[in-house]
């Protein structure tokens, strides 16, 4: 098998001195974007610095001196950040331990003894949509839309349709959002999830929950038309749908390394991200829920560690949730509901935005934080946020929360002033004055 250290790298005679003066590092890839990324930096830099593959490298030596013939090339380097060589392609399994990387250079195979499998989702299709690229699309497709309509349907109340119907709102679409479940974003907290839905219909959002679509057609006038199984019918400029996603596995050829995936692309793994076969692992959104691209992160970490026998530790409880929905919603720690239906006694405590300096200097009458504790120790058990920031301001109570901290730390604790991180002392002494009337 070929390896990557039998590649050879192409040397400068342009100087040197990266440690010294390094302004950017270009990784340089065989995608358009990418070069015309680099054409653009290109005309903008007097001096640059590229990393890459030696045919990569010597892909953008051509290219700077296709575009500007007396930049200064400080340093050109065959690997990137910690070693890692990054490769243009397709990747597919050709058994157990091995891999055929597909490019627009050909073919290369390789072998290893661990492999981690990250390879994403994409959106998911259905029979009953029919895409086309313009007005009928899909969360990858919307910067294909010839102009942003008047009015939009969005299918789907998850996270990315809640984001995007969130945006479109903002830009003056008037946007109807079809849901078929309750409520949208089951997994967040009430509260937070009604204040927001609030804030949608202000912005003359049309939420139609417990509704399902049939089928979708274009009208001749170039509009669209949801057909609902409730017979309704929703008409619009345009339509997204964003009902879930799938995994990106179809080119992996799984069944050669002895996997499969489920009927949602997602690849079944155990608690320390191993697959069925001990030496591949999977993380990210190809394994399902969260979803969440910092989860996916760490999960990439604690995978690695596992792989190569080092100590790790993390704890999935301590992981936080952020929306980025206008306003933003984050939480972490349990919902009351989650408590209420395990039977958990818990006091809440809450803070609103427009009570504090900061708030009312910026005019933010919308933000809410909510501390959720037990009565009896006032340790931690959620906190949930919703206002502009809210995925910032969450940290604070993330580490009191990891720490099994108590929401007294909040009264005890002096934040400066005028700041959004007085809200956790104002939503403590809300929670605990609420124990002293009992």
């Amino acid at each position: 098998m070929d390896t990557i250290s039998k590649k050879t790298q192409r040397e400068p005679d342009r100087g040197n001195g990266a440690k010294q003066s390094k302004r950017r590092v270009l990784l340089v890839d065989d995608h358009p974007i990418v070069r015309e990324g680099l054409t653009e930096m290109i005309n903008h830099e007097d001096d640059l610095s590229v990393c890459g593959t030696a045919e990569e490298m010597n892909q953008a030596l051509d290219q700077i001196e296709k575009v500007k013939p007396d930049a200064v090339v400080l340093d050109i380097s065959l690997k990137g950040s910690n070693g890692i060589e990054v490769l243009s392609g397709v990747a597919s399994f050709t058994g157990p331990n091995s891999l055929r990387v597909s490019g627009s250079r050909g073919q290369q195979d390789y072998e290893a003894e661990k492999i981690i499998i990250a390879t994403g989702t994409k959106p998911a299709s259905s029979p009953l949509v029919p895409f086309n690229n313009r007005n009928i699309i899909n969360s990858d497709q919307i910067l294909q839309m010839p102009a942003i309509p008047k009015t939009m349907i969005v299918v789907g109340g998850g996270v990315i349709g809640v984001e995007y119907t969130c945006m479109f709102a903002t830009l003056g679409v008037r946007v109807t959002l079809i849901e078929k479940r309750p409520r949208l974003l089951e997994f967040a907290d009430t509260e937070m999830v009604e204040a927001l839905c609030y804030h949608l219909r202000d912005r003359r959002v049309t939420l139609r929950l417990n509704e399902e679509v049939e089928s979708v057609e274009e009208t001749p006038d170039n509009g669209v038309v949801a057909n609902l199984k409730s017979k309704k019918k929703v008409g619009g400029e345009g339509l997204l749908y964003a009902v879930g996603r799938q995994g990106n596995v179809d080119e992996l050829n799984l069944a050669a390394a002895g996997l499969d995936a489920d009927s949602r692309g997602r690849i079944p793994v155990d608690a320390d991200y191993r697959t069925k076969q001990p030496y591949i692992f999977a993380v990210g959104d190809v394994i399902g829920f969260p979803s969440l691209g910092s989860v996916s992160m760490e999960q990439g970490r604690i995978a690695a560690a596992n792989a190569f026998g080092m100590p790790i530790r993390s704890d999935p409880a301590h992981y936080p949730y952020g929306i980025y929905t206008i306003p933003e919603i984050s939480f972490i720690g349990k919902t009351e509901e989650q408590l209420t239906d395990a039977g958990i006694a818990y006091e809440v405590g809450i803070a609103y935005f427009r009570e504090i300096a900061r708030g009312q200097i910026r005019g933010d009458t919308t933000g809410r934080l909510k501390l959720i504790f037990q009565p009896d120790t006032k340790e931690l058990l959620g906190v949930h946020i919703i206002g502009e920031g809210a995925s910032e301001l969450l940290h604070i109570g993330q580490a009191v929360f990891a720490l099994k901290g108590t929401v007294e730390y909040f009264v005890d604790t002096v934040f400066n002033y005028p700041t959004l991180a007085e809200c956790y002392k104002t939503a403590a002494f809300n929670g605990l004055n609420k124990l002293s009337k009992m």
